[in-house]
């Protein structure tokens, strides 16, 4: 049973006793991303989360690491558009002392100017990295596609510029302004007690204050034409990525867009998979995913392919994607997608680490938790109908968005402008 409470400044609480698990697995999540940054201020909250693991007030760089790898556990970060966690997995028993450097770490950052001076390389190199692999930056090039001239359409770790230009001064108005307490989850999974973890909690985190309100640019859903970015690259391998936008975190529609993206590319049982890989040999990695966002979400199929095999390929995956929306799915796949996607929810729920990613970004995102049974009981609803009605839906043409990376040549470039009707 999940257990939440709050503190009277504002952090909320959110616990799971698994019971007889060895492993306790904590969570702190700050409720910003990529998208509440300024253009002049891009990639903040990146860089906010690399330089706030170099020390804190109470705890140096080494001893942070060595309180939590010391006793057999774990100790990592991510940053999303919308979301920042610091996470921690040990051993139940270390639980107290992992708590109070985790805390420590997060709310207490030291954020001195030469930890900042020294990761502002760090970082360049990070971005220069990913520009120089090309199925990270395809992403970012059907981003910028998808969401034209807005934050979500910007690389998540910034430019060159903007981190060469950043100082500690930035990132400590950075952390005043959006960690504070109401943008606050505590998340613990695994063998604990409420009470205790709430306790921890008020002792690390009741003083900390500050107002907040989170404000972000609205995503515009309009595009009534398809978009297209060919970029080209002396690569081995053609990259590519077709996406759209699709449903946000509160749509129902979400759940039936889930089973949609498992029938077409989540696993090596889908359509792409098997037509594309398999039975052509058109590519070594072909899949499909989908995320949602406060206000919009992405859907969207990736592929690696042999650079004579472009077209080819492309053309199987329009075939595919057109057919999804014009015929019925049948019975047993339908079933089978249900089960997997139903499956793979319960299996990632049994480690205290992934459950506490599900109720941290629950919580945090929409400040409701969501059960199990009651996901079960919203995939049970949909229909097989359902599922092509979001397929024709999402898989608009008029809303269709390619990114290439690799050595492109003329007629490939001309014929992939004609699949996608654009000049």
């Amino acid at each position: 049973m999940y257990k939440t409470s709050t503190l009277s400044n504002g952090v909320r609480v959110v616990t799971y006793d698994m019971g007889k698990r060895n492993s306790v697995s904590i969570g702190f999540w700050a409720g910003v991303g990529g998208r509440y940054e300024s253009d002049d201020k891009k990639g903040a909250a990146h860089f906010l989360e690399h330089v706030i693991f170099k020390g804190s007030k109470k705890y140096s760089c080494e001893e942070i690491k060595r309180q939590i790898e010391g006793v057999g556990g774990s100790l990592n970060a991510f940053t999303t558009e919308e979301q920042t966690c610091y996470y921690a997995k040990i051993p139940a028993q270390h639980l107290n002392q992992t708590f109070d450097v985790l805390a420590d770490m997060v709310f207490q950052p030291l954020l001195a100017k030469k930890d900042v001076d020294k990761e502002r390389t760090v970082i360049a190199e990070e971005i220069k990295m990913y520009h120089d692999l090309p199925q990270y930056h395809v992403l970012e090039l059907l981003d910028a596609l998808v969401w034209p001239n807005h934050p979500l359409g910007k690389g998540l770790a910034g430019t060159i510029e903007t981190v060469l230009a950043m100082t500690h001064e930035d990132l400590h108005r950075f952390h005043e302004q959006y960690y504070s307490p109401a943008n606050i989850v505590v998340a613990v999974c695994g063998r604990l007690n409420h009470e205790k973890v709430v306790k921890l909690t008020e002792a690390k985190l009741k003083k900390i204050q500050g107002a907040f309100k989170r404000e972000f640019v609205p995503a515009v859903r309009i595009q009534d034409k398809p978009r297209v970015n060919l970029y080209h690259k002396p690569t081995e391998q053609m990259h590519l990525i077709l996406g759209m936008q699709g449903y946000d975190e509160y749509d129902e529609n979400r759940y039936a867009l889930n089973l949609l993206n498992t029938i077409l590319g989540g696993n090596m049982s889908s359509r792409l998979f098997v037509e594309v890989r398999e039975n052509k040999g058109l590519a070594y990695s072909i899949s499909s995913f989908f995320k949602t966002m406060h206000d919009t979400g992405l859907f969207a199929v990736r592929a690696g392919v042999d650079n004579q095999k472009l077209i080819e390929a492309m053309e199987l995956i329009f075939k595919e994607l057109d057919k999804i929306g014009k015929h019925r799915v049948g019975d047993g796949e339908f079933k089978r997608a249900k089960e997997y996607v139903l499956g793979q929810i319960v299996l990632g729920l049994e480690d205290t680490m992934d459950h506490m990613l599900w109720i941290g970004e629950n919580m945090i995102a929409k400040n409701k938790l969501e059960t199990v049974k009651e996901v079960i009981r919203r995939f049970e609803k949909i229909k097989i109908a359902d599922i092509q009605r979001v397929a024709t839906e999402i898989l608009d043409r008029r809303r269709y968005n390619l990114a290439v990376v690799g050595p492109l040549k003329e007629a490939q470039e001309k014929q992939l402008k004609q699949m996608m009707g654009v000049k």
